[in-house]
């Protein structure tokens, strides 16, 4: 888990009761957690697939790598900690079935 009060995807302060983010999936027997916003975790979730997310994207450093993900932290980053919004398929993921 991560020890501080920030998103480690956004950099945003964290809210009172934050998503627990499984760095390799459950499906995969992961346990390593990272807390995140609720909407950063459902963007990780829209964007790759967990196959991806255990095959490369099991760190914050690698999720970042990916262009989408960077839009969404640059949109989101003045956002106040709070925010929510409904976060859809990515168009990628939806390709991939």
């Amino acid at each position: 888990m991560n020890d501080t009060n920030s998103c480690p995807l956004c950099t945003r302060p964290l809210p009172e009761k934050p998503s627990k983010h499984h760095m390799i999936p459950r499906t995969f027997k992961g346990r390593d957690i990272v807390l995140l916003h609720r909407v950063c975790h459902r963007q990780i979730h829209a964007t790759f697939t967990e196959r991806e997310l255990l095959n490369y994207y099991h760190t914050i450093e690698r999720i970042l790598e990916n262009e989408n993900i960077q839009k969404f932290v640059k949109w989101i980053k003045d956002k106040p900690p709070d925010f929510h919004v409904r976060t859809k398929n990515t168009s990628m993921k939806r390709e991939k079935g």
